[in-house]
């Protein structure tokens, strides 16, 4: 079982985040990781739907590639690599 959570803002991805790495959770990869209890989840802003949903193919892949290379998606970090 996993469970994906889509937030609405950077924020809350960052609290959620924390809450569930929290007391022995660990940080995957692309948004991915196992809380305490070791259920996988992946937490990460609707920003990063809309970046690898665009009609522009080129900018989806650049998106993708760039979401590959976090553990905690930081979508700010992923618009700056791709819309530069």
């Amino acid at each position: 079982m996993s469970i994906s959570v889509e937030t609405d803002e950077q924020a809350e991805t960052d609290r959620l985040w924390a809450a569930l790495i929290s007391n022995g959770g660990e940080e995957s990869h692309c948004g991915w990781l196992k809380d305490r209890y070791g259920v996988s989840c992946q937490v990460f802003p609707r920003g990063l739907t809309k970046m690898t949903l665009r009609a522009d193919r080129k900018v989806s892949a650049e998106a993708v590639a760039e979401m590959m290379k976090q553990k905690k998606i930081d979508i700010a970090e992923i618009e700056a690599a791709v819309l530069a």
